[in-house]
């Protein structure tokens, strides 16, 4: 690991501040916990001028649980996340999914907003500067050739978060605060299929919190997922689903994918289950759903078919396990 390259630091009183000095540097970066951004900036991966520090902007850690639902702001950290009573016992599945990333030294100055805007991760972009340099850098960062897949001009370095597939199947929106204003979109819409450019943020926006709507009384929710180590890593891929029953039948069935795509996805075609029960015909369809729309490619040091069977295995398992509890 190397020096980063020298920067300036800003630490804006608000928001508005802060998405204003964004604006005005196309160079400027934000850092909350700095987790992921720290290291990549040590090996060479990008050179900010500013660094602008919105760990000082008040309303960012605040929780507020209503009878509506949860609102999140962007800088509360995951041991937050894991630790509040009230998210504990309104919103189970994120304290769990949040305890389970990385180490729990991490977790204490990582963010929720950090996660959900991690970058994505590639073998061949995440190294140090001087073995880029020498496999002459890669279409992310540096170079004109995706050594994934060389005959094409996509990235495919994978997306890894693993706080964004829960908040989708929990049907979450983000508040967005630019140099315009502040706008509101589903979580889905934060995302694009780029591993070079996965987030649709325009110039200046921040992401300020996040909004999870208040659950169906039937539902039960839980993420899994596979990791080369049981801490630490990233995951290879990970699975979040949300399931309603309704006497012993599906009434409806939501699954998002992290880990094996450039960005975090809801798996499309699961309408289909409701109104039957999970059987072993309904947990085969799923697993061939899963086998379908998942990509993954040769970004990490396992098998990318061995990624793909994962998440299918995991969806399955999740799955079968939440309908029984359920009914």
């Amino acid at each position: 690991m190397e020096w980063s390259a020298p920067f300036a630091l800003a630490r804006p009183a608000s928001l508005a501040a802060a998405a204003s000095l964004l604006a005005a540097d196309t160079r400027a970066r934000i850092v909350a916990g700095g987790t992921d951004l720290l290291p990549n900036l040590r090996d060479g991966l990008g050179a900010p001028s500013l660094l602008v520090d919105l760990c000082g902007i008040r309303g960012l850690g605040a929780i507020d649980v209503a009878t509506d639902g949860v609102t999140i702001g962007a800088g509360v950290t995951l041991a937050r996340l894991g630790s509040d009573a009230r998210l504990g016992s309104t919103l189970p599945i994120l304290a769990e999914a949040a305890l389970s990333i990385a180490g729990p030294g991490h977790r204490t100055v990582a963010t929720i907003g950090g996660n959900l805007c991690l970058d994505t991760r590639c073998i061949f972009y995440n190294q140090s500067a001087w073995w880029r340099r020498a496999n002459e850098y890669c279409l992310k960062h540096g170079g004109e050739t995706c050594h994934v897949a060389p005959q094409g001009r996509h990235c495919h370095a994978a997306y890894s978060g693993d706080l964004a597939p829960v908040l989708l199947v929990l049907g979450a929106e983000v508040d967005i605060v630019g140099p315009r204003g502040t706008r509101r979109i589903p979580l889905s819409d934060l995302y694009a299929d780029d591993g070079a450019a996965h987030l649709t943020l325009g110039p200046g926006e921040i992401v300020a919190a996040v909004h999870v709507p208040k659950q169906p009384a039937r539902a039960h929710a839980g993420y899994r997922k596979a990791r080369a180590r049981g801490a630490i890593d990233f995951p290879l891929a990970g699975v979040a689903a949300r399931v309603e029953m309704g006497g012993g039948e599906v009434a409806r069935l939501d699954v998002a994918l992290t880990g094996t795509n450039p960005r975090p996805f809801v798996l499309d075609g699961t309408a289909e289950f409701a109104g039957r029960p999970f059987d072993d015909a309904a947990r085969a369809k799923l697993g061939k759903l899963v086998q379908k729309q998942a990509s993954p490619m040769r970004t990490t040091v396992t098998q990318s078919n061995y990624r793909r069977q994962v998440a299918a295995v995991l969806a399955q398992r999740l799955v079968r396990d939440l309908a029984a509890a359920t009914g």
